[in-house]
């Protein structure tokens, strides 16, 4: 499968409708490229029963991977896995028509039957769309980061961040992302509780099968600075294998005492909070990291303190 990614270069596209032609001649080889209506497309990768089901924004995956390929494409051909990606060529929150019949219709052919381990993915409105859509794969894990949970104004009126998208239909099918989840095995939703708005839409989520993973003061763009430590893609191969935990992620997050951004911002939210001694220490971390040096000797347990519950 491999050798069409190859052979085909995404990066070379000089526009996105061009982009969208060369996935489709790949997906004539290795699975299928149904066109969803004008803003959203599906791509399917034939791998192993094991499924990735992504949704992704076309713009992004132009923007920040070197080879354009959709992150769900790149994390199965590394696996052997399957993978079925859903493109956003606008942020609509896959509400459109078309998106919610291609889920009635996999549904009505039974296509996520045919898996034995299914995994649906998402950050942000993506991840609104992979908590909701997962409904049509009952026994599903899910896992959302920083996702919406509607944009219904009589029950999320304090969302102002999608003027336009509030407009949009999240009354009908597939509409209500935390109702969607019913039939999950597990849905991971993570956020930052220091983003209020992110946090306020976790509340929504809390019910089972939800377990909710926190990631504090990783600051607006959560996502962002996970694929910074290298945590998204270990994030999902971890859920899709059923190894991701709390007790799990605690740890993985324990990377971000090596993030030179995080600490320069931590050290700027001790000093806010007029902690002479914390901000000391979280200053020495901080140039440790920028300057490559080994931090200063100091108290371990006020290290720890500092980092693990920041004020």
């Amino acid at each position: 499968m491999k050798q069409f990614f190859e052979e085909i270069d995404l990066t070379t596209a000089l526009t996105e409708a061009e982009w969208l032609a060369r996935l489709d001649e790949i997906g004539d080889e290795v699975g299928a490229f149904t066109p969803l209506g004008s803003q959203h497309a599906s791509f399917f990768l034939d791998g192993d029963d094991t499924l990735l089901v992504s949704f992704e924004s076309v713009a992004s995956i132009r923007k920040d991977f070197a080879m354009q390929r959709p992150r769900a494409v790149e994390i199965a051909l590394q696996h052997g896995w399957s993978s079925l990606v859903i493109l956003a060529r606008a942020p609509r929150f896959y509400r459109d028509a078309e998106v919610l019949d291609f889920f009635d219709a996999q549904i009505d052919d039974s296509f996520f039957d045919s898996f034995r381990r299914v995994l649906f993915f998402g950050t942000g409105q993506h991840g609104y769309a992979a908590c909701t859509f997962s409904l049509a794969a009952p026994g599903a894990t899910v896992l959302a980061i920083s996702p919406q949970a509607t944009l219904d104004p009589e029950i999320a009126p304090w969302e102002n961040r999608f003027p336009s998208q509030r407009r949009l239909d999240f009354r009908s099918r597939f509409g209500f992302a935390p109702a969607m989840l019913e039939g999950a095995r597990t849905a991971f939703v993570v956020y930052d509780p220091s983003e209020k708005l992110d946090a306020m839409h976790a509340t929504l989520y809390r019910r089972p099968p939800v377990c909710v993973l926190r990631t504090p003061a990783l600051g607006p763009d959560t996502v962002a600075a996970l694929d910074r430590l290298g945590l998204v893609n270990t994030l999902i191969e971890a859920a899709m294998r059923g190894r991701l935990s709390q007790r799990r992620f605690a740890d993985m997050m324990r990377d971000r005492r090596k993030d030179a951004i995080y600490m320069q911002d931590l050290v700027r939210r001790v000093a806010q909070s007029n902690h002479p001694r914390l901000t000391a220490i979280a200053a020495q971390h901080a140039l440790a990291l920028i300057y490559g040096a080994s931090a200063p000797a100091g108290d371990q347990l006020l290290q720890e303190e500092l980092v693990e519950h920041p004020e």
